[in-house]
């Protein structure tokens, strides 16, 4: 080939990654939310709180947590992945242990996968739990009947869980259960971080509109919440949080409306205590990322994965095969 047909290649090849990775770092540039402040006094109040928090009295005086054959067993746990599972889906459940929910090690760093659902109507269903709870262990079951009007409370109940029974883990991921997740890559990133608190990460939802139709089931009335805007929040399809900001959504929870959407309650309340949400792109958010091997072992998230999708993705990931620049 002449000197400017491979010219026009190369051009074309930087053009591609351009295109690939730029709208990429151009959404995390423009979504990066503004360090907020310390100085309120309710705010440094609440961080105070946190940090001071005596775990002993919350073990018997639990809101939510009604029973849980899981456990932390006292290790260190670098990630604690919390899966938001409706009672029903034992299949999924099922699914996700035979997969990514497989991972029990990150470079030598120990991962726990636990199932966070509320009580079904169904007392079958509820009998099937019981026997799957004391086969796994790994489902902490709340008090409140599970339905799309409970589903905060499910966030509230996993973050008092975890700040309750596992105030070792480093990092908390909550997830849905219809998501692929890269356990691996997501680690390496962590990993990889030198801000060692206040790490509130996950694709960041910018000026989110309350929703104000009576006749929708997300309504939120305007007595419970205000503003215009909900502040800035990591969208709850995944995200993940330190132990310390665990901690701080827990105290500043009793203050935030359990009306409000799961992941704009945790937003509030990172708000509150003076947390800013990171966003990383690699999370999909509620988008269903389309498989490329070398892609899905580079993001964190793909959600709406089926069940015969999410088996062979997993199995050709996790080849162990390197991938090209």
């Amino acid at each position: 080939l002449r000197t400017h047909q491979w010219c026009f290649i190369l051009f074309n090849i930087l053009l591609f990654h351009i295109l690939l990775f730029g709208a990429d770092l151009l959404e995390e540039y423009f979504l990066r939310s503004l360090p907020l402040s310390y100085t309120d006094a309710k705010t440094l109040e609440i961080r105070e709180r946190a940090r001071k928090l005596d775990m002993d009295p919350l073990k018997a005086n639990l809101s939510y947590t009604v029973s849980s054959a899981a456990t932390c067993s006292h290790q260190e746990i670098f990630l604690l992945v919390l899966v938001c599972s409706s009672p029903e889906n034992r299949t999924r459940r099922n699914v996700i242990r035979q997969t990514w929910g497989n991972v029990t090690d990150a470079r030598g760093y120990a991962v726990l996968t636990l199932f966070a659902l509320g009580k079904p109507a169904s007392i079958t269903t509820q009998l099937e739990i019981n026997e799957e709870s004391q086969k796994h262990r790994d489902i902490i079951e709340g008090s409140f009947i599970d339905s799309p009007e409970t589903q905060t409370h499910k966030m509230l109940m996993s973050v008092e869980w975890t700040v309750t029974f596992c105030p070792h883990a480093r990092y908390i991921l909550k997830t849905d259960e219809d998501l692929f997740v890269g356990i691996p890559s997501l680690a390496a990133y962590l990993l990889s971080l030198t801000q060692l608190e206040d790490i509130y990460i996950g694709r960041v939802v910018h000026q989110g509109v309350p929703n104000r139709d009576p006749e929708s089931p997300g309504f939120v009335p305007f007595h419970q919440y205000s503003e215009e805007f909900y502040p800035d929040y990591c969208h709850g399809s995944a995200f993940v949080m330190s132990q310390d900001v665990a901690r701080k959504v827990y105290v500043a929870a009793k203050e935030v409306p359990v009306s409000v959407p799961p992941d704009v309650f945790v937003g509030i309340c990172a708000k509150k205590a003076g947390i800013t949400p990171i966003h990383s792109s690699r999370f999909s958010g509620g988008k269903h990322i389309s498989y490329n091997r070398c892609c899905y072992k580079f993001i964190f998230t793909s959600s709406n994965m089926k069940k015969d999708e999410l088996f062979k993705d997993w199995k050709e990931t996790s080849d162990g095969k390197d991938c090209s620049l």
